[in-house]
């Protein structure tokens, strides 16, 4: 249980002002705090159970989130190929491969920087990873060639019916030579290779496997480059179109099998072509689709550590990142809600939340090791900043908040009820074993009562910039969870649930 000191109260109300947080958030605070706690050890469990409710395929017997089933167990065979398994993205029925192997790298990462934090709940977050993982080397199995996605979006975003009854197109797509896609391509590399860290000492075979395979698949995406949504721009855009270029997605991919293999022709591959995918790009986001802050984070320990003098520029451009985080500075672009919430508008917001906190955790590990800070204009930042900024959003998530709510279903006594989610809005199979077509789901959609399958650890998009929630299925917006959501907040979750006291 976590119990705030005056001492703790005082630096996170000095934090709450260098973040911009408005004097009615200061006074939350001063009311709340000193009686404020949370348990992070039941929510990161509640984290990581949310990823067995988007599970596809066959399941196993230790299912924990019962009212699923199996599912679309059929994934392939059109194309003569298996690509059962793997993971629903958020509440539709499709397999998108670029934020599933986004999500996976993140998983991974959670467990590299965080896992001696997660104690009974790390061999969940290992299963969780290798889920993703067995899935994606199906999806690699052939050469110059990554099945990139599973379903028809168009098809199923029509239909509100649960994944045990689909009855939409299974069409299956890929990126070839011909059809390239170095940005799908480069993100599965990057997955693989950090799953492969994972299992180094738990299954040896397996991560040599993943291994072998990223290092094959990063070469087929730097050899035949392009963005998977010109030639598949009908099926996945607007979903999951790629905005921003491949070329972030290569110096990430690079930067994983480095840090995976220890070869240092990836290093090498990063200096001479930095600059020409844009690694001076310094954009405040990170994400499925902009991977730039997150290759500056985890290239810049390269050098931190001592190991690679030559990548100080990476450092730089952390530092610029972090820096862009905290208002009070002449670089500050983020914004924040009222409330204390990283916000930018369009979907989805709490996708930013996540994967920044997680940043800002790993990278003050990184600071910490090498007992150096951040120097924003004439700001000194330290590991302990960064940890406090961590702090403020994963406990907004958690229901410190102007509206008190917990954003993750199952956890606390005020959650979202109403998420846009089919499996969890529709009756499970145990409580109506038939057939839930299409257009009959419609009714269980609009239907004012709560959803009836609690889906236990999913975060949902978020309050709007005015910090205010409408808990009702329609607003996708606001109420659907996603796979990419809760990934980075497992590494968040971790490293508190260790540090009690911080």
């Amino acid at each position: 249980m976590f119990h705030t000191t005056q001492l703790q109260l005082q630096c996170l109300l000095a934090v709450l002002f260098m973040f911009g947080a408005s004097a009615h958030w200061h006074s939350i605070y001063r009311n709340e705090m000193s009686s404020s706690h949370h348990d992070y050890g039941d929510a990161l469990s509640k984290c990581i159970m949310f990823f067995e409710g988007q599970r596809s395929g066959k399941l196993p017997p230790n299912q924990r989130i019962k009212w699923r089933r199996d599912s679309a167990l059929s994934d392939g065979s059109a194309q003569n190929v298996d690509l059962v398994g793997g993971y629903y993205d958020a509440g539709d029925n499709i397999k998108f491969g670029f934020p599933l192997a986004f999500t996976t790298t993140m998983l991974a990462w959670s467990v590299i920087e965080f896992g001696s934090f997660m104690g009974s709940e790390l061999q969940n977050a290992r299963a969780s990873v290798r889920w993703a993982t067995d899935y994606l080397l199906k999806t690699t199995v052939h050469p110059d060639t990554v099945y990139v996605q599973v379903g028809d979006p168009n098809a199923d975003h029509v239909c509100w019916e649960r994944p045990e009854d689909m009855d939409t197109p299974r069409t299956v797509y890929k990126i070839t030579k011909d059809n390239p896609g170095s940005d799908v391509a480069a993100e599965t590399a990057a997955a693989l290779a950090a799953a492969s860290i994972v299992f180094q000492t738990s299954d040896t075979a397996y991560s040599q496997l993943l291994l072998k395979t990223a290092i094959r698949v990063f070469q087929f995406a730097d050899k035949y480059r392009g963005a998977y949504s010109d030639s598949l721009k009908a099926v996945v855009c607007p979903f999951y179109c790629d905005f921003d270029g491949y070329q972030d997605e290569l110096l990430w991919g690079a930067a994983w099998l480095h840090k995976a293999s220890k070869n240092h022709s990836y290093i090498t591959y990063i200096q001479t072509n930095g600059k020409i995918l844009g690694a001076d790009e310094n954009i405040n986001e990170f994400g499925w689709d902009n991977k730039h802050a997150g290759i500056n984070v985890l290239v810049s320990k390269e050098f931190l550590l001592g190991k690679v003098s030559s990548l100080e520029t990476y450092k730089g451009y952390a530092d610029d990142f972090i820096c862009t985080l905290l208002p009070q500075t002449t670089s500050a672009h983020v914004p924040f809600t009222s409330g204390g919430l990283i916000y930018k508008p369009g979907g989805s917001n709490m996708q930013h939340v996540t994967a920044i906190s997680f940043l800002l955790l790993a990278y003050a590990n990184y600071l910490g090791h090498s007992s150096q800070h951040v120097q924003c204009a004439n700001m000194e930042v330290t590991p302990a900043t960064l940890r406090s900024a961590a702090k403020l959003q994963v406990d907004y998530i958690l229901g410190d908040n102007p509206v008190k709510l917990s954003y993750m279903v199952g956890y606390g006594q005020h959650f979202p009820k109403y998420i846009h989610h089919r499996g969890s809005s529709l009756p499970s199979v145990i409580e109506h074993p038939s057939h839930i077509s299409c257009k009959e789901g419609s009714q269980y959609f609009f239907s004012v009562n709560p959803n009836p399958n609690v889906l236990v650890g999913a975060i949902v998009g978020g309050p709007d910039m005015n910090d205010q929630y409408q808990d009702n299925r329609p607003n996708f917006r606001q109420s659907e969870p996603t796979t990419y959501i809760n990934a980075p907040l497992v590494g968040a979750l971790a490293f508190f649930h260790g540090h009690p006291e911080f």
